[in-house]
C-alpha cells in the first residue's frame, strides 16, 4: 500500500523523538528498513512508514573479541564483507530472500534479518539469529530507548529483552543498534551429493549425515525440478556440507560419503560449486516462484517434512525446497485461498507451523499469515504488546489482526 509520509530518522534521539510524537497523537507507524520484508505478514494500515535505513554504518568490530556492532540500517552485504576482510562471518548465514518475495527498495538490513530472526542452512548446526545477539538498543512505542545485553560475550546483565525482540518483526520496538557474536570462517567448504533420491529416502540420509561424527553444517534435498533450477540436471539433489580447516576436509568428505553409501554413490563437489549451491540454498532461489504465486515457509520435525510436502501436492500443484535436514520445507503453490487452506491443514496434521512469506495484498487480509495463537498465549502476547507499546502504533496488525 502507498504511505503518506516517509520518516527517516539519521540517529537514536531522532528515531525516540518520531515514535513519541506518533504516541502522542495516536498515530500508526508502519515500521521497515528497505521493505525487503514487507510481504511478510498482514499489510500493515498506517498512513506514516518510519524508515531505518538511514540509522546505518558499524559502529563496533572487535575481530579478537568477535564482537560486531551495527546500527539497525546497516546493510548485511556491508556487514558481510567487513567480516570477511577480517577472515569472519555472520553465524547464522542470513538469507536473502528477494528471489521470493522480489526486491525491496534498497539492500537487505541487519535490523529486518534480527526483527525477522531470519537463519540459514548453519542453522541447524550452530543455532538461529536470535541465539547470537548478544545485545540491542531500541527504540518503544511510547519513545522510551531501551538497552538489552551488552558488547561481551560472557552477558549476564539482567532481563533478556533482545531475545523478546528478536523476531517481533517491529511490532515490540524498533531495534537502532543491534551486537552480534561472529566466528572465524571455515578455511574450506565442500558438499556430499547423493542423486535421484525420493524426499523421505533423500531426508533419511540427511539425518544419517547430521547423526554422523563429520560436522555437517548444512543438509537440504532438493527436488527434481528445485535440482534442474541450481543447474544439477533433472534428478533430485540430496546436499551435506562440511565446512572447517582445508586439512580436513578431504578426508571428511570421503568419510562421509562412505558412512551414506546406502543410499548410493556419492560425488564430492568442489569449494566454488559448493559456495554457489549453499548460497542459493540459503536464499531458496531453486524455487523459481512466478506470478500469481504463493510462497509459504514451514518448519516441521524433519521426519514429518517429506510426508506433509506430499499432503498438499495431492491436493494443489506445489514445489518444494527442503532445508535444515528436512525440518524447513518452502513451499510454491498457488496464491488461492483454498492452497492455503491446503497447505495450513497439512501443516497442523504434522504439527508444525508456518509463515506466509509472499502472497497478493488481498490474500494477505483474507487469511492467517501464521497459525493463530492458543487464547492463554494470545492474552500475554497482548499485555506484552501493550506493555512495550501501549498506544498499539508500531506495525500494528503485521503478525495478528487488532495486534
Amino acid at each position: 500500500m502507498g504511505f503518506s509520509t516517509l520518516i527517516a530518522p539519521e540517529d537514536e534521539t531522532a528515531l525516540s523523538r518520531a515514535i513519541a510524537e506518533a504516541h502522542e497523537a495516536g498515530e500508526p507507524l508502519a515500521i521497515r528498513g528497505n521493505g525487503t520484508k514487507e510481504g511478510f505478514g498482514r499489510p500493515v494500515q498506517a498512513a506514516s512508514v518510519l524508515t531505518t535505513r538511514a540509522l546505518a554504518g558499524i559502529t563496533l568490530h572487535s575481530p579478537s573479541e568477535l564482537v560486531l556492532a551495527a546500527r539497525a540500517g546497516t546493510p548485511v552485504a556491508e556487514i558481510e564483507a567487513a567480516l570477511s576482510a577480517r577472515g569472519q562471518h555472520l553465524i547464522a548465514e542470513p538469507p536473502d530472500l528477494s528471489a521470493l518475495t522480489g526486491p525491496g527498495e534498497g539492500p537487505q538490513t541487519i535490523g529486518g534479518i534480527v526483527a525477522c530472526n531470519l537463519s540459514g542452512p548453519r542453522r541447524i548446526a550452530l543455532g538461529a539469529m536470535r541465539d547470537h545477539v548478544l545485545g540491542v538498543r531500541a527504540v518503544n512505542g511510547a519513545g522510551e530507548v531501551i538497552r538489552s545485553g551488552g558488547r561481551v560475550l560472557k552477558n549476564v546483565t539482567g532481563l533478556d529483552l533482545a531475545k523478546l525482540l528478536v523476531g517481533s518483526r517491529g511490532t515490540l520496538a524498533v531495534l537502532s543498534e543491534i551486537t552480534l557474536k561472529v566466528l572465524p570462517r571455515p578455511e574450506r567448504t565442500a558438499t556430499v551429493m547423493l542423486r535421484g533420491l525420493e524426499p523421505a529416502r533423500g531426508i533419511a540420509a540427511l539425518s544419517a549425515g547430521l547423526g554422523s561424527p563429520y560436522g555437517v553444517t548444512g543438509a537440504a534435498h532438493l527436488p527434481p525440478e528445485a535440482a534442474a533450477q541450481a543447474g544439477f540436471g533433472e534428478r533430485a539433489a540430496t546436499v551435506l556440507r562440511l565446512e572447517d580447516f582445508a586439512d580436513f576436509i578431504p578426508r571428511r568428505a570421503a568419510a562421509l560419503a562412505a558412512a551414506l553409501a546406502e543410499f548410493g554413490p556419492a560425488d564430492i563437489l568442489d569449494e566454488a560449486t559448493s559456495l554457489a549451491l549453499w548460497r542459493a540454498v540459503r536464499d531458496a532461489v531453486p524455487l523459481r516462484v512466478g506470478e500469481g504465486e504463493a510462497v509459504w515457509r514451514v518448519s516441521v520435525r524433519p521426519s514429518r517434512g517429506a510426508r506433509l510436502a506430499a499432503k498438499v501436492a495431492e491436493n494443489v500443484p506445489a514445489r518444494f525446497l527442503f532445508d535444515w535436514g528436512g525440518g524447513l520445507v518452502w513451499v510454491v503453490g498457488p496464491a488461492t485461498e483454498m492452497a492455503h487452506r491446503i497447505v495450513t491443514e497439512a501443516v497442523r496434521s504434522e504439527h508444525g507451523t508456518f509463515w506466509l512469506v509472499r502472497a497478493p495484498p488481498w490474500l494477505r487480509v483474507a487469511v492467517a499469515g501464521l497459525p493463530e495463537e492458543p487464547p492463554a498465549l494470545a492474552a500475554l502476547t497482548r499485555r506484552v504488546k501493550e506493555a512495550f507499546d501501549p498506544k498499539g502504533i508500531l506495525n500494528p496488525g503485521r503478525i495478528f489482526a487488532g495486534v
